[in-house]
């Protein structure tokens, strides 16, 4: 096996999940205790029977009531009953309403449901357990209803009566449906409508009520507007005849337009200073700096001279460096070409100083023009704030003349119409349906609550099969093992019961199925040993208890029937073959001879089942270091030469590492794996540490499978193990 191939089958024993749902696995757990879903489907199925035949049965009745958001407006009156009924709020509101305490005891008193047995707590029927009496002390709440005051008896009928009503619109309408539920058909009926009365008569008090506060409250008002009316008119001439103002519109609108026309110059003016100010800080940013860069200024470059002093320039230096090719600094042709070349400078410089200078007068006289216009318009605004000041209290004056006289004209026409409505039944709510006596109860629903319980008993029954079947993660048939470690499954073995000795069960003959198994194992180790003779075979598995000893004697028995067979206890730190072959106390064996404390001829032992034993001898401190010296390699040498199959019992891997130091001695690994106990992350665990040390594993042997057991999950192995009794009524 080479490194990437190991790597690959590593990575499969780790990582291997199964992406696809099988539905298989899915329902078999539920098929294999369908009985037991079923039981507690009927169980529960007749218990919730039971209970509701046993429950009293309710019963609903519904009136109908229509309230209209748009109340009557008699006479003109906009709203007596102040309550704005213009959004969905109202009608909310007036759901509220139904539900309210103060309904309920008007129901209550007229119906005189106090003395109802329903609700009445002291006709209440006994429980039928006291839990008062089954505990030492009591709570507030357990009073005798004999002890009750006749206003806690009337409070307890109300709040049971208000538990039973329900108040339900109709979606997209003004209609509401009030319902009661009680056990009395005529009661509910009776109440249903008496709580649709009683709204009605509660909205009709509360409007005729809202009627009489207006009109009290409108006549004290009255005489109180007629004065402040009669004050507003006197100040308003006062002020007038104070100022002496006849008509200041037209004075207005002439300051306004002065105004107007000084504040469009203004923006100008401030304008062009802003441009004359920005092109000044231009040039005066550089004033330090030399005319040079002050030339190089937008606001200066864009002189018309400027430019052509420029152009003169440059003109001038380019024939000054032409000339300066041909003739040195002394020459005439050079000297006048310096001089024009200074004078150009000279002007250039000069006119930039000139138009320096007149940016700054620009800037200047844009500042005193624009400080000019600012005074006049504050001048300009001054005078119009006077005349404003004066308009705005006249204004003042006469619109609170105007105010008391609305309210006074107002409070007039309300009190008339007021007085007027006081005999008018403005109501916003009628029945439109009246409830009728309801001839079947509404709950319990018995066939609904019993299908119910049924289907979630079957749900828990099966989720509690599924959850039994995720929890118990361990291995039960071949396909599990082949699926799980990618490992073939040399052969199976049935559980065996009521024996005492097992590691002689295939030499007695007794079962004839266990003895069949292990010539089966036996033939799968002979037959992939025919390219690879595989002489040195390591039993191991993942943790003690999974039977590697019984099957490596039972193993080593089946292969001295083929050849000359040992059999090596290497679990130096828990050793069976001497306790299991009964072998005396002090007996030597591998420790023995690997510390050279005796002879290989003193280690071997031979028995009666036709093989040679070597057990593992005086328990070492360091089995580890022995297992791992040369001496142990030199031994399995020396015995593969005088023997056809040397099988080493081994540690469990997991438990300790002696089993991974073992398989790079021997030829073939064979992996025993306990059905129903050993968990596949732990197989896997155990398998990955041998991979990794290319361990030439040979398969599985998948002990202690319990026929019956695999057969109720779903699991057949033909009717091999039937026919030796495993299977049906046979013997485990």
């Amino acid at each position: 096996m080479d490194a990437h191939n190991l790597n690959q089958e590593v990575k499969a024993l780790i990582h291997a999940e199964d992406d696809e749902i099988d539905l298989k696995q899915l329902v078999t757990p539920i098929w294999r205790r369908r009985w037991a879903i079923l039981s507690l489907t009927v169980v529960v199925t007749m218990l919730a029977a039971l209970i509701v035949l046993n429950i009293t049965p309710i019963y609903q009745a519904t009136s109908t009531l229509l309230i209209d958001q748009r109340t009557a407006k008699p006479v003109s009156i906009e709203d007596i009953y102040s309550l704005d009924s213009s959004g969905s709020e109202y009608l909310q509101t007036q759901f509220e309403l139904l539900k309210s305490r103060e309904l309920a005891e008007r129901v209550v008193t007229k119906l005189r449901l106090t003395e109802h047995p329903e609700f009445d707590p002291r006709q209440q029927p006994e429980p039928f357990i006291d839990i008062r009496g089954l505990v030492a002390m009591t709570t507030p709440g357990d009073v005798d209803p004999q002890e009750l005051t006749e206003q806690e008896r009337f409070d307890a009928v109300v709040d049971s009566f208000m538990d039973r009503i329900r108040v339900n619109p109709v979606a997209k309408t003004q209609l509401v449906k009030i319902k009661v539920e009680t056990a009395d058909p005529a009661i509910a009926t009776e109440a249903a409508n008496a709580l649709a009365n009683a709204y009605i008569t509660s909205q009709l008090e509360a409007k005729l009520n809202m009627s009489q506060l207006a009109t009290t409250w409108m006549n004290d008002q009255l005489s109180e507007l007629k004065e402040n009316l009669q004050a507003s008119e006197q100040q308003l001439q006062a002020f007038r005849e104070q100022e002496g103002l006849v008509d200041i519109e037209g004075v207005t609108t002439i300051s306004a337009g002065e105004l107007s026309q000084t504040g469009t110059r203004l923006i100008d003016a401030r304008r062009a200073r802003s441009e004359a100010e920005s092109q000044y800080q231009q040039v005066a940013a550089l004033l330090n700096s030399g005319w040079q860069r002050q030339a190089d200024v937008p606001a200066v470059l864009s002189n018309p001279l400027i430019q052509e002093f420029r152009t003169a320039e440059a003109r001038a230096r380019g024939k000054m460096q032409e000339l300066s090719r041909r003739y040195g600094p002394k020459h005439p042709k050079m000297i006048a070409v310096q001089t024009e070349l200074e004078s150009a400078t000279f002007s250039l410089q000069a006119q930039v100083e000139q138009v320096v200078a007149s940016l700054e007068r620009q800037y200047q006289l844009a500042v005193v023009n624009e400080r000019s216009l600012q005074h006049s318009f504050e001048a300009n605004k001054g005078e119009i704030q006077e005349i404003t000041r004066k308009e705005f209290q006249l204004r003042e004056l006469q619109r609170a003349v105007d105010t008391n006289r609305q309210l006074y004209d107002t409070f007039m026409t309300r009190l008339k119409e007021t007085t007027v409505a006081q005999d008018f039944d403005a109501v916003n709510a009628r029945i439109v349906d009246r409830a009728v006596v309801p001839k079947d109860p509404v709950k319990p629903r018995k066939a609904l609550v019993v299908a119910i319980a049924g289907m979630l008993a079957l749900m828990i029954g099966a989720g509690l099969s599924l959850l039994l079947e995720m929890l118990n993660n361990s291995f039960k048939s071949r396909e599990d093992v082949e699926s799980h470690l990618n490992l073939p499954v040399l052969g199976i073995l049935p559980l065996t019961r009521g024996r005492d000795n097992l590691v002689s069960l295939f030499s007695a003959g007794d079962d004839k199925a266990f003895s069949e198994s292990i010539r089966t194992i036996r033939t799968s180790v002979v037959l992939l040993a025919i390219d690879s003779p595989r002489k040195v075979l390591l039993v191991t598995s993942s943790v003690p208890g999974e039977g590697k000893s019984t099957v490596s004697a039972n193993l080593a028995a089946a292969l001295a029937q083929l050849g000359k067979v040992v059999l090596i206890d290497a679990d130096l730190r828990r050793p069976t073959l001497r306790k299991n072959f009964e072998m005396p106390v002090g007996v030597p064996g591998l420790a023995n001879y690997v510390a050279g404390t005796a002879t290989l001829a003193e280690c071997i032992q031979p028995s009666e089942l036709g093989m040679d034993l070597i057990a593992a001898g005086s328990v070492p401190p360091n089995p580890q270091e022995l297992l791992s010296s040369p001496r142990f390699a030199e031994l399995i040498e020396q015995l593969k030469k005088d023997y056809d199959h040397v099988v080493i019992d081994s540690p469990p891997t997991l438990a300790v590492s002696d089993s991974i130091v073992l398989s790079s001695l021997v030829d073939s690994v064979i992996y025993v794996i306990k059905s129903f106990s050993t968990a596949i992350p732990v197989a896997r665990q155990g398998v990955g540490q041998l991979l990794q040390k290319n361990a030439a594993i040979t398969g599985v042997v998948l002990n202690q499978v319990d026929i019956k057991k695999a057969q109720r999950y779903g699991y057949s192995y033909g009717g091999y193990y039937d026919y030796y009794g495993y299977g049906g009524e046979g013997k485990a």
